[in-house]
């Protein structure tokens, strides 16, 4: 039995002393311990897929902002004359913290923090 004992205090120690990095925080191997991804990939992909997000939402939105102008000769009242109008299906969601900002003397569309 001392034998096995031996041998599995010795395999923790070996596992625990190579981590790797000795300069790394605890906290990224905690995360990796719960299941999570570690160095904030899933926080990275998430920012990214916003980031994706607003960028296609601004653009659609803007290029009907254009195409109502180009139409009507002036810039739309607010976002939901664009859907009234038929130049586009819907007023996009945003992401959490975000909304649309729309600048009508200007005649665009931006994302803001809430």
């Amino acid at each position: 039995m001392r034998p096995q004992l031996l041998s599995g205090l010795a395999a923790v120690l070996l596992l625990a002393g190579c981590s790797g990095d000795s300069g790394k925080s605890s906290s990224s191997t905690n995360a990796t311990a719960s299941g999570e991804a570690p160095g904030g990939y899933l926080g990275a992909l998430t920012r990214a897929q916003q980031t994706a997000v607003k960028t296609v939402d601004t653009v659609s939105i803007n290029d009907a902002i254009q195409r109502f102008n180009v139409d009507k000769e002036r810039y739309p009242k607010d976002l939901n004359e664009l859907v009234q109008e038929k130049y586009i299906p819907q007023i996009p969601a945003t992401p959490y913290g975000t909304k649309l900002e729309y600048d009508p003397a200007a005649g665009k569309v931006t994302v803001v923090k809430q």
